[in-house]
């Protein structure tokens, strides 16, 4: 047999592993894996996540989590826009999740963004190319929407139901508080404070008066008031405490941790205490934002379920899709 023929011999049989693969992945049913897009104003993740259906509530549970570091906030909230660098890696980024979502058997999935593209001068510039591009769509969500989701993944952890909490997400752009009754959001909030916003010297004090406001007035009508924390910050610094989950992490807890970080060059952080780069950096900020919160609010712990956006938008993909059925005592409300 020459060369031409054993090429062609070899490309066929290829082709034809490749559709019998092809069928095989099709026949793999995904009825309850979803997949979620957080697009922040620090990082984009995807999350693939199976919803596991307990008796009592359902359980996210993350199958794949995938994080890059594009940090839309670097540009917008130093120049007001997005850069074609920045749209560039954004575009790849995305086209790269769609093909996992594929790879994974995704049906359906939602791509959200939040305060980096909210505040984009050339916000839906960028979305329309990055879309025609990737072929993802995105949907630019408001503080509150945001606030909702994040909250709904209440309904996916072992809390007690009966009790009121006040959910505080820390992100790179905005900070979200949301009072929380037996699972209903009552008030929320969103403010310009957040990690990337504070290195840029962005945050203007008369937001933490708002902040304040905000919680004197829950402080009032509720007195000591429970917390719950999110985000990918708070999360570290819960690990680096060393806390079991389930266990709160105390405002004292959250001080050493910070200092002893801070402690540390940012150079030693990434090698010695082996964060990411584009963690080493915000960490410090993201605590003195949670302890000024808990210190205005006079709360002492505050617990830390690691959820985020992204378990939210699978919640509540779930939710739309069969959730409402078969929880119905769960009190969804949609986002």
């Amino acid at each position: 047999m020459d060369a031409s023929s054993s090429r062609r011999k070899y490309r066929s049989a290829a082709r034809a592993h490749a559709r019998a693969q092809g069928e095989y992945f099709r026949c793999i049913d995904h009825p309850l894996t979803y997949g979620a897009i957080d697009i922040g104003s620090n990082a984009v993740r995807l999350l693939i996540g199976d919803v596991v259906e307990r008796d009592d509530h359902p359980v996210v549970k993350k199958t794949s989590l995938v994080r890059v570091p594009i940090r839309l906030g670097e540009d917008v909230f130093e120049s007001g826009a997005i850069g074609n660098a920045k749209r560039d890696y954004l575009i790849k980024t995305l086209k790269a999740f769609r093909l996992l979502t594929e790879v994974y058997g995704v049906r359906y999935m939602r791509c959200c963004a939040t305060s980096a593209m909210r505040e984009a001068v050339n916000g839906a510039e960028i979305i329309a190319r990055v879309e025609m591009e990737s072929g993802v769509h995105i949907e630019v969500i408001n503080g509150r929407v945001e606030a909702d989701l994040i909250v709904s993944t209440f309904w996916t952890q072992d809390l007690l139901k009966d009790r009121s909490y006040l959910y505080i997400d820390v992100g790179g752009g905005s900070t979200e508080l949301t009072w929380i009754e037996r699972g209903r959001r009552v008030k929320s909030a969103s403010f310009r404070i957040g990690t990337v916003r504070a290195l840029k010297g962005k945050v203007n004090e008369a937001e933490w008066g708002s902040v304040r406001a905000f919680l004197e007035d829950l402080r009032k009508e509720h007195g000591a008031l429970m917390a719950i924390g999110t985000g990918g910050n708070i999360n570290r610094i819960f690990k680096e405490n060393g806390n079991a989950f389930g266990e709160p992490l105390s405002r004292v807890d959250i001080r050493r941790q910070r200092d002893r970080i801070a402690a540390y060059s940012f150079e030693d952080r990434v090698k010695l205490l082996r964060l990411r780069p584009d963690r080493a950096d915000v960490i410090i900020p993201a605590a003195d934002i949670f302890l000024r919160i808990l210190e205005c609010a006079e709360i002492e712990e505050v617990f830390v379920p690691k959820v985020g956006l992204a378990d939210g938008i699978v919640y509540d993909l779930y939710m739309k899709q069969h959730g409402h059925v078969r929880y119905p005592r769960s009190e969804y409300v949609p986002a």
